[in-house]
This record gives C-alpha cells, sequence and structure tokens, in this order.
C-alpha cells in the first residue's frame, strides 16, 4: 500500500509526524479518509477520534477544533486540542466532559459551538 506524510499538531506539540497508509479525519461536514493521492482539501475538525492506520496498527487521538489540509506533500492536522486515546481517561476525560456540557447548557450560545459540545459529548460518550 502507498503511502503519504502525515503530521498531527496541536499548540502544546508536535504529536505525529511520518508515513502512513490512510487516516481517518472527523470533519464537520462528515468524516473522510485520506489516502496516498488523494485530492487536496481543506475542512475544518469536528470533535471526534482521529485515526492513524501504519503498517497494520490503528492508533486513535481525540481532537477537538482546527483544521485539515490535503496537499500534494501530504495530509497536515492542525487541531485546538489533541489527547491520545490512551490519555482519554480521569481528570482529562472528565474535564472534556465538563467543557463541552457546559457548552450545551449555557444560554445564548451560537449554535454552532453547541453543536459541536454534543459532537464532543458523543465522541466521549464511549470512554
Amino acid at each position: 500500500m502507498a503511502q503519504f506524510a502525515f503530521s498531527l499538531v496541536s499548540p502544546e506539540r508536535e504529536l505525529f509526524s511520518g508515513d502512513v497508509d490512510a487516516v481517518v479525519v472527523p470533519g464537520t461536514e462528515g468524516t473522510f479518509e485520506v489516502r496516498a493521492g488523494h485530492a487536496p482539501l481543506m475542512a475544518t475538525l469536528s470533535p471526534g477520534l482521529l485515526e492513524v492506520h501504519q503498517g497494520g496498527e490503528v492508533t486513535r487521538t481525540y481532537v477537538r477544533g482546527g483544521f485539515a489540509d490535503v496537499g500534494t506533500s501530504g495530509l497536515t492536522v492542525l487541531a485546538e486540542k489533541a489527547i491520545n486515546e490512551s490519555d482519554l481517561q480521569g481528570d482529562t476525560l472528565t474535564s472534556e466532559r465538563d467543557e463541552a456540557q457546559a457548552t450545551v447548557d449555557a444560554e445564548g450560545e451560537e449554535p454552532e459551538k453547541v453543536l459541536n459540545a454534543r459532537r464532543a459529548l458523543d465522541s466521549l460518550a464511549k470512554y
């Protein structure tokens, strides 16, 4: 299977950089998969799990906010927040859930923010 360059960056650090087989991205217009040779695309991220397929293994990272940019050099994901699935527990998980729930419960909040908060709650429900 042909590979392509992928980079996942958050404000704190670069979480991943390397060649991969495929990446499944939670976009606001729907989840999409990127493979080698994908057409150029720019999309906003929806809260959810980003899946990286590399050498028969799959790693998952919870992302919230940001952009995905598919270009001739590969895929770059700039996430406002990115948490490895293995770290999505305890206080980190509780904090993410509480923040999303507060947005849903806030009066007068922008509809798009409420929708993204609901998506975050849905993504976090299985943890």
